[in-house]
């Protein structure tokens, strides 16, 4: 295998970005993955042939977090004053939740396995989530005297339940995939063997889609998040009209009557 920190492959409209240092279970936290996981974000983000990415990690792991030996030793993003540390998380890793969040394809967590602390933060940034049965999803910052200085206390309330999220975040308790899968952490959870044919599935079925309007719908999901009702409808209006002009609009339509599959074009 590779020894990049992060792999990245292009098959058809689907980008598949796997987290590559499975020995040490793809910690999050070194300068060098940080760089080449926001780096593999603006990749996509810039390829308008793409329509969605799957997010996964190499080996038994999805990611562990943070790097608990260095954290000890106070190296690295971890060490040195206190506006230092903070400086290092603004510059550092707290630029994956702005890339991720930034992406406008919809992006799918295949997780293979743990997905601890910053990692199990990486997950929920995904809008989807499909779980290998080997998966676990622990917030355990508490349990190391930290809070999530990566964004996980934003995007975890948005993606499940206040109470789920105040007991991940207060207890540090590891959740196992059958329980995320009951209280609404994930969408489904499946055998490791069957997990990147899931995820690839699902991304299949985003990616037969027209593509600049699967952009279109990730913006306005993003947008209803934070704005009110007669600003939001503007913006829908607008971006219903663009729909409305475009070839891949007519193309579905024609498609739906005839009962056929469609070919777009992304214009």
């Amino acid at each position: 295998m590779s020894s990049d920190p992060v792999l990245y492959e292009k098959a058809g409209r689907v980008v598949t970005i796997t987290l590559n240092d499975p020995d040490r279970r793809n910690p999050v936290s070194g300068p060098e993955t940080i760089d080449a996981l926001v780096g593999a974000v603006g990749r996509v983000q810039r390829d308008p042939e793409v329509s969605v990415a799957i997010l996964t990690g190499a080996g038994t792991a999805f990611s562990s977090g943070g790097d608990v030996k260095a954290m000890r030793n106070r190296a690295g993003m971890f060490g040195g004053p206190g506006l230092d540390i903070a400086e290092g998380y603004m510059y550092g890793i707290q630029q994956i939740p702005l890339a991720i969040y930034g992406l406008d394809v919809p992006t799918i967590a295949a997780v293979n396995g743990p997905a601890m602390g910053a990692g199990c933060d990486l997950a929920f940034m995904c809008d989807m989530r499909i779980a290998s049965t080997k998966a676990l999803f622990g917030e355990v910052f508490v349990s190391l005297g930290l809070i999530a200085g990566d964004a996980g206390s934003w995007f975890l309330p948005r993606r499940v339940p206040w109470e789920v999220a105040a007991e991940m975040s207060f207890t540090g308790r590891p959740i196992g995939a059958e329980e995320a899968h009951r209280r609404g952490l994930c969408m489904k959870v499946v055998e490791p063997e069957k997990l990147m044919d899931e995820a690839r599935a699902l991304a299949g079925v985003i990616a037969s889609k027209p593509p600049k309007t699967v952009r279109q719908a990730k913006r306005l999901l993003r947008a209803a998040m934070k704005t009110d009702l007669p600003a939001f409808l503007e913006t829908a209006a607008v971006n219903q009209a663009l729909c409305h002009q475009s070839e891949d609009h007519l193309e579905a339509v024609n498609a739906m009557l005839e009962k056929r599959q469609g070919v777009y074009s992304g214009r």
